[in-house]
């Protein structure tokens, strides 16, 4: 994995997942309730929060489809351009919850739609960009991305190799590396058997670059799951409510579980350590009190020649080792010894 640089922050190998509170469209157009957001991701321990700057008309014209989802419990079915409509974001609106963000100290990106409103984010000045899933074949946009020379993250929800590839080597035709690549079910929400966090390593692998999750289940597990793979990336829908309106409350993460998720990565990040194998520093601590010495069977006289049945193996592990017995065998004594004295070079002649 090749680590990229984001808002002064490393992300890849070695570093810190950077865990992203997608707020999505889950505002609901209301830019009071999209910054009470911001605050609790950050409470949280959100690294950044993600936005959506479309515009409607980039991406639907027919007004007779329409979007199935569950809320407050119960099934609703609306215009999707209705819905699109009412949560698009200005740029007036993305500058104000940048400043939120910023007085937080995190990092606030978004996903544009058109040449139009990837302008807005680069005339706002946010230190990385995200194609989404839906998006992924729009190579124009792809192409632009990576010609503002900023770290980009490509979801791949959907997607074929075939397709991951062009993508891919559309961004690289820009001369621009700085790529994160991020696994995506884009199902909602994902059950488990479909979420096939193996695939973030073979992601890695294939096109050399960091790798993630955008994760679209229900809990933690798959999140800090995904890490344990070496995601060095996760994304998570994030609400204040799941019972507010809107097609992806329920399925996201509320500001407590989103605690959870961030205090179980970073305590798993503490766990993963190092891949050498041999003692741990706490371990090695220990090693004298636990392991066993070879120890005198029974009080023995100066003088007396050791045999196998002299020899018993006993705590602590401070004497010679077990596997050095044939060392003893035959040797003197050279002072006598009490039973269960544990034999150091000192003891023999």
């Amino acid at each position: 994995m090749r680590a990229v640089d984001i808002g002064g922050r490393r992300v890849g190998p070695g570093a810190p997942c950077f865990v992203v509170a997608e707020v999505g469209i889950n505002h609901n157009g209301d830019m009071d309730l999209a910054e009470r957001m911001i605050d609790a991701a950050a409470a949280a321990g959100a690294d950044a929060v993600k936005l959506q700057n479309y515009r409607t008309e980039d991406f639907v014209s027919d007004r007779s489809l329409t979007y199935e989802y569950v809320a407050g419990g119960r099934r609703v079915v609306e215009s999707q351009w209705e819905m699109f409509k009412r949560c698009e974001l200005t740029a007036a609106a993305l500058a104000r919850l940048k400043a939120r963000a910023d007085k937080h100290g995190i990092v606030l990106f978004s996903t544009p739609t058109s040449l139009e409103t990837l302008g807005d984010l680069l005339a706002l000045g946010v230190p990385v960009l995200k194609n989404g899933s839906d998006f992924l074949g729009h190579l124009p946009l792809v192409r632009a991305m990576g010609a503002t020379g900023l770290p980009t993250i490509l979801s791949t929800g959907m997607a074929t190799l075939g397709e991951i590839d062009e993508a891919v080597r559309t961004f690289r035709e820009t001369g621009n590396d700085r790529l994160i690549l991020l696994h995506c079910t884009s199902s909602y929400p994902t059950p488990p058997e479909d979420v096939h966090l193996r695939k973030i390593a073979a992601l890695a692998t294939a096109f050399d670059c960091a790798a993630g999750l955008s994760d679209h289940t229900l809990g933690i597990v798959a999140a800090v799951g995904a890490v344990a793979l070496g995601a060095c990336c996760v994304e998570k829908h994030f609400t204040l409510d799941r019972s507010l309106p809107g097609p992806d409350h329920a399925m996201s993460s509320d500001p407590e579980e989103f605690r959870a998720l961030v205090a179980a990565i970073r305590g798993l990040e503490q766990s993963l350590g190092a891949s050498r194998i041999g003692p741990t520093a706490s371990e090695a601590r220990g090693r004298s009190e636990y392991r066993l010495s070879c120890a005198a069977a029974r009080a023995l006289p100066r003088g007396h020649v050791l045999g196998e049945a002299d020899v018993v193996f006993r705590r602590p592990g401070s004497g010679v080792p077990p596997a050095r017995v044939a060392d003893l065998l035959g040797r003197r004594l050279a002072r006598p010894v009490e039973a269960h004295h544990v034999f150091g070079p000192g003891d023999l002649e």
